[in-house]
């Protein structure tokens, strides 16, 4: 009889395919060694029933930001064990040089080993970076990166103003760049392209879109007429500065060759220009992703004052319904939580107030809620967008993403019909609290499983911080 360090029978298993049948796992070395029919308990050194639930591949959370509020160690501790309550056994998390985070500048071979050594031994999940190219000395460090398992880097188009102009005295101090322009876009995406062309997996560039000139002059506008709530910090950062940030990371990624990934859409028109530029550039690779945020909050029904408040901001109820609409018809591509968690409740000026929340421990509850519930999204859809499509993305799939010979045991189990009112409490975050904040959601994780070890269980963290640095891409080794 084969032996299996673990079992899980009796459940519903989700399939690659997007088929969900009954079905037994078994798992040996972290690894997923049988998908079938069904097998011997007695086989299993650990038996895990999954009856009455959904056995899904755990979800790849692709936008995160560990330390950026807090220091970076205690934040990962806390956060990663927050993450397996959404049913998630991976995190990619942003990092940048400059004002938060690290609070420093200089060469990434310097900094990024710092990183790795202050991250080691907290993480409850597995986990990987995306690394923000500031300086003209980090340009050239592209190639040793992706030598050290970067696999993916970022670009914020909103602060390439702040480099150039007077959006604020101090704007140099935050981003200690220098020539953060779109000349300096122009020469990130050639390094990209250079070595995705060099690496037999995608190797891209996360772009935030949005036009800082045009913001600039819209919050000048509402705050004078004294706008302080989500609906006004929306019309001070329209979809429009969006679509011009956009337009403008398109035509460069056109020249270079670049894969991108445009982050956190926030908008119909944002998505659809995107697809528009897909349509007319078959060859480019151009992956969207929108937040569960923008996918289940509005400016009119989200509790807290501030604490809704994150770029891009929050839209109204005709957004939210045309993304959704979006998703249907397979324009967003992943689905994430932009976690970034902030350590006390914001400041009642909306302006001067932090932008960001948590929201990982969310990922697969307001999916299922919001997608699968209420809109009959298949389940399997709600897998592709929120597990295969971000580990694709990133550089992980099949090791992650899927329930495959060969893959990583790292598997949600699901009661679709358990319902939970959601509290800060319930997300197990430092966060002391949730823009969510008594939104009612069905469909719950019970189980979180990574690389065969049970560290989350029945509203508790079980397991310890075994989660391990992902170098990026990963070779294939399943099916």
């Amino acid at each position: 009889m084969s032996r299996f360090d673990m079992v899980i029978v009796g459940g519903q298993i989700v399939l690659p395919t997007g088929a969900v049948v009954r079905g037994d796992i078994g798992i040996r070395d972290g690894k997923i060694a049988a998908v079938t029919d069904a097998l011997d308990a007695q086989a299993g050194d650990q038996v895990v029933d999954a009856r009455g639930r959904v056995v899904a591949p755990a979800a790849v959370d692709a936008h995160f930001h560990l330390g950026i509020y807090r220091p970076i160690d205690e934040d990962t501790r806390t956060e990663t064990s927050s993450a397996l309550v959404g049913g998630v056994s991976t995190v990619l998390s942003y990092f940048r040089t400059g004002k938060d985070y690290l609070n420093k500048s200089g060469p990434y071979r310097k900094i990024f080993p710092e990183v790795l050594q202050r991250v080691d031994g907290h993480a409850y999940t597995d986990y990987g970076f995306h690394m923000a190219i500031m300086t003209n000395e980090q340009l050239d460090e592209v190639p040793w990166l992706v030598s050290q398992g970067i696999g993916s880097f970022k670009y914020y188009m909103f602060y390439k103003a702040l480099t150039l102009n007077a959006a604020s005295t101090d704007a140099k101090s935050y981003t200690m760049a220098d020539t953060y322009d779109l000349g300096h876009l122009y020469r990130l995406m050639m390094n990209i392209a250079e070595e995705n062309r060099k690496n037999s997996g995608r190797i891209s560039l996360s772009i935030h879109c949005e036009n800082a000139e045009l913001i600039r002059v819209f919050i000048e506008a509402v705050r004078s007429r004294g706008g302080n709530d989500l609906a006004a910090y929306s019309e001070a950062r329209p979809p429009l500065a969006e679509s011009l940030a956009i337009a403008e990371a398109t035509v460069l990624a056109e020249a270079t060759g670049c894969p991108m990934n445009v982050l956190h859409l926030s908008s119909f028109r944002a998505v659809n220009d995107v697809v528009q530029w897909r349509s007319l550039h078959r060859e480019a690779d151009a992956r969207t992703e929108t937040t569960l945020h923008h996918l289940a909050l509005t400016t009119d029904t989200t509790p807290g004052g501030t604490g809704g408040k994150v770029n891009p901001p929050i839209r109204n109820a005709r957004e939210v319904d045309q993304l959704w609409a979006a998703v249907f018809r397979g324009e967003i591509d992943q689905v994430v939580s932009d976690h970034a968690a902030i350590p006390a409740v914001k400041d009642d000026d909306l302006w001067e107030a932090h932008a960001g929340f948590g929201g990982t421990a969310l990922l697969y509850p307001v999916m299922l809620s919001e997608g699968y519930h209420k809109r009959h999204l298949p389940l399997g859809k709600v897998v592709d967008l929120i597990s295969r499509n971000p580990a694709v993305t990133t550089g992980l799939y099949p090791r992650k993403g899927a329930i495959a010979i060969g893959a990583d045991a790292d598997l949600a189990l699901l009661d679709l019909e358990r319902e939970q009112t959601v509290s800060a409490e319930l997300l197990r975050s430092a966060q002391p609290f949730t823009p969510f904040e008594g939104k009612t959601l069905k469909g719950w994780p019970t189980t979180t499983i990574v690389r065969g070890h049970v560290q989350y269980d029945k509203g508790q963290v079980v397991g310890t911080p075994i989660g391990t640095f992902l170098r990026r891409p990963i070779v294939a080794e399943a099916d």
